[in-house]
């Protein structure tokens, strides 16, 4: 049998010493033959290495090249053989230097055994990482010596960290067009999730049955936005769901195998206006069923601290994560994400509110800031895969209208808001509203009235659906404890003339 001819190493312009430290960076020639001996000899064993390696994994330029060739010839269902790549690559300089199409034959005759492919295939997909984390070391220690203007420190981590997220997903399956017969199979595998699932949700449940109805859970890759007036409760509301996801937290095994969350879920929280500990105090309020008022001042009976104390206990080790840092820009909001799902797991984002996030640079109008943030906010749920919800304030013209329910247009900058998210849910409590307009003590029959309104409205709310890209737009009615700053389900007759689910 004929020996391969041995690679040669290019020098560097820059000497000897350049030369000598390539020669040390991580690579495996003779996998990178072997490999592609087997692809040459039989085409087959492309189809499970492709999701694996890339040309760019390559560390030889000849090797890549004859990748390149050998994988397109493939992807168009020709046969890539010795013979048939030999016309393609006879003028290749490279590979001339090696001997030329003969080379091919070679590496054909010296193939291994087919079944050792996939090892070999990860392991020269392996040293590319090492060799682009190097590489991403040197650039980090140039750019951070150079200490030019433009490079902040918080810049550099924030990019490098980026970076480092990418060479972490490379080497997964990318997505590029796929057959029918594939998204039919991905759509009844979803379905018999939802199927096998409690209550027969294909997304993440939000603990209050009527909104999962609705919505079918929190779906992956989705941009909720949650908006609503001040006082209305979207804060509350989005502390309860955040709760709700972490609470039922179970881990198992999912269908393709991996760990991760089977119930419930990891979730992120960003307050970027209230404290972690004003946060955490409302969700020990719910919890502990003690008034968010009374925990503030401290205003407590030795059972309800007790009470207090035993619900802290019991959330130690509940899954949710708050980052309060104020004026966050999305680049470091993302870079943020990237870390926690990577260290911790990420099943669900939450960020409060979505106006007071920065843009990465300033603009030239609002509008287009809002319209970054929003798409980046979508970004950051497709690239990590998860349900992000965003809150979101609406502009004061609700006020002037009779009826204050909130519509798309209330939206502030709803142009950007509207187009970008997957689904607008509105906050509505017309208690609120009601409340307001109390009459005076002498004027009994309206007093009367107003009461009676103030009764058939307390502890209610509504959650106003008002657009939502793979289901129906409606209203869901939810309970509202103000002492507590819960919402929860509302009982309710079904058969009655509220929502049909």
């Amino acid at each position: 049998m004929n020996e391969i001819a041995p690679i040669r190493t290019e020098t560097p312009a820059g000497g000897q010493a350049e030369g000598a430290a390539e020669q040390k960076r991580p690579h495996n020639i003779e996998a990178e033959q072997q490999l592609l001996g087997a692809i040459l000899t039989n085409n087959d064993v492309y189809d499970r290495i492709a999701s694996v390696l890339k040309p760019k994994h390559f560390y030889d330029p000849v090797h890549r090249r004859i990748y390149e060739v050998a994988e397109t010839r493939i992807q168009r269902n020709a046969l890539a053989s010795p013979v048939t790549l030999k016309p393609l690559l006879e003028d290749d300089e490279g590979l001339n230097e090696l001997g030329g199409p003969a080379y091919l034959v070679r590496l054909a005759a010296n193939a291994i055994s087919t079944y050792a492919a996939r090892d070999f295939a990860q392991m020269i997909h392996d040293l590319a990482v090492r060799r682009d984390l190097i590489d991403l070391g040197g650039e980090l220690s140039s750019r951070a010596a150079a200490a030019e203007e433009a490079d902040t420190p918080d810049d550099l981590i924030v990019s490098t960290e980026q970076k480092l997220y990418q060479i972490a997903e490379t080497g997964q399956s990318e997505q590029g067009f796929q057959s029918f017969l594939t998204a039919v199979t991905d759509a009844v595998q979803i379905a018999n999730a939802a199927y096998q699932r409690d209550g027969g949700l294909a997304g993440i449940s939000t603990g209050l049955i009527d909104m999962d109805r609705k919505l079918g859970g929190l779906h992956k890759s989705d941009l909720l936005i949650l908006a609503g007036r001040p006082s209305m409760g979207k804060t509350s509301l989005a502390t309860n769901i955040a709760f709700n996801i972490a609470k039922a937290f179970r881990k198992g095994k999912l269908p393709d195998g991996s760990a991760g969350a089977v119930e419930g879920g990891v979730v992120g929280f960003y307050s970027l206006e209230m404290s972690a500990e004003q946060l955490a105090a409302r969700v020990l309020s719910e919890a502990a069923e003690v008034p968010s008022e009374q925990i503030r001042k401290g205003d407590m009976t030795e059972t309800e601290f007790r009470r207090f104390v035993e619900a802290a206990k019991d959330l130690e080790a509940c899954p949710l994560f708050i980052d309060d840092t104020p004026a966050l820009p999305i680049s470091q909001l993302a870079a943020r994400a990237r870390r926690l799902k990577r260290e911790k797991g990420l099943d669900v984002l939450i960020v409060d509110y979505l106006q007071l996030v920065r843009p990465a640079s300033a603009k030239d109008s609002r509008v287009n800031e809002v319209s970054e943030i929003t798409q980046g906010l979508k970004a950051i749920a497709k690239e990590l895969d998860i349900p992000v919800i965003a809150l979101s304030q609406l502009s004061r013209q609700v006020e002037n209208r009779d009826d204050k329910r909130p519509q798309l247009s209330d939206l502030r900058e709803s142009g950007s808001i509207e187009q970008d998210a997957d689904v607008v849910m509105f906050v509505y409590r017309e208690e609120y509203y009601v409340e307001r307009e109390k009459p005076g003590e002498d004027q009994l029959d309206k007093m009367a009235e107003w009461q009676e309104r103030m009764a058939r409205l307390h502890g209610k709310a509504e959650v106003v659906i008002g657009k939502q890209r793979h289901g129906p737009i409606g209203t869901v009615e939810l309970s509202f404890e103000g002492q507590f700053t819960r919402f929860g389900n509302l009982a309710q007759d079904r058969h009655g003339s509220i929502d049909q689910f």
